[in-house]
């Protein structure tokens, strides 16, 4: 099985211009641990995670003050992202071994989707299943 089997297609994002604000509010929104930063062309450009914002929250010391600056400021510069053609196996491994809870899925450069920890080892799981049936 590949990612563009697994993915989650329909996903909020985040632009250069999206603030602090916008990134929780989509988090908590769409129940998703991480958002993926896209430009015009939705190609990917960074990655925030709740962690991110969390981590800014307690250097600053005072979450209003970061409501209006941009996401992108907290954002990983050219995170990592996967093909819609690898191996579910493959990609859960590369997010176990990087600590990823979120991975972009790129076609043509482009943003297809995201897939989460939890949905590659659930479709592992049922892959499993159906091999056993």
């Amino acid at each position: 099985m590949i990612l563009r089997e697994v993915l989650h297609a329909h996903v909020p994002t985040l632009t250069a211009d999206s603030t602090f604000r916008d990134a929780v509010d989509k988090m908590d929104i769409y129940q998703f641990p991480a958002l993926v930063v896209v430009d015009e062309d939705n190609a990917v450009i960074g990655v925030v995670t709740e962690g991110d914002l969390c981590r800014a929250v307690s250097a600053s010391g005072n979450l209003v003050s970061l409501a209006d600056q941009p996401a992108s400021k907290f954002a990983s510069r050219e995170p990592e992202v996967a093909g819609a053609d690898t191996e579910i196996g493959d990609a859960l491994h590369r997010m176990l071994m990087s600590g990823l809870s979120i991975l972009p899925v790129v076609e043509n450069d482009r943003l297809s989707g995201i897939v989460l920890r939890v949905d590659l080892m659930q479709a592992i799981l049922m892959d499993l299943q159906i091999e056993e049936v």
